[in-house]
């Protein structure tokens, strides 16, 4: 959070601690339009942190325990429990070879040039929808 957007040091912390103890999507959008009506447009950083922190609470139902990407691609490590089709997952793999690649039981590997920030965020909203249960995973694949 800029400084300039938020001058005080407790209440950015404050801020700062209410974003990362959002618990669903809509507590999160409650408190971006409750700092808007209070400070103003939201600063490209505090949109980004909003955005990062709407992943976040997609990927923690589905067990993923670690999204890393950069501009070469990353990975994404699954708990022993997540509620990812593994079959969605193969098929994944099965269908973009030179992108997927799984290594062990937890691990998907992507390899796929994503030059900046908010390329990666766009490719990580496609991906975890894909990989959430009840998505039109066989419809994504086949089009991907």
């Amino acid at each position: 959070i800029p400084e300039p957007y938020l001058p005080d040091v407790h209440a950015r912390l404050i801020a700062y601690k209410r974003i990362a103890n959002a618990t669903d999507e809509t507590n999160l959008a409650e408190l971006r339009v409750e700092m808007i009506d209070r400070f103003g447009l939201l600063p490209e950083p505090l949109r980004t942190l909003f955005h990062v922190t709407a992943l976040k609470l997609k990927t923690q139902p589905l067990g993923i325990l670690r999204l890393d990407l950069g501009d070469q691609g990353g990975r994404v490590e699954f708990s022993p429990q997540t509620t990812v089709d593994p079959l969605a997952v193969v098929k994944l793999v099965q269908s973009q070879p030179a992108t997927y690649r799984l290594e062990g039981a937890t691990m998907l590997r992507i390899s796929r040039r994503l030059a900046d920030f908010a390329a990666r965020l766009t490719f990580a909203e496609e991906l975890i929808d894909l990989l959430a249960p009840n998505s039109h995973t066989d419809e994504l694949v086949a089009n991907g």
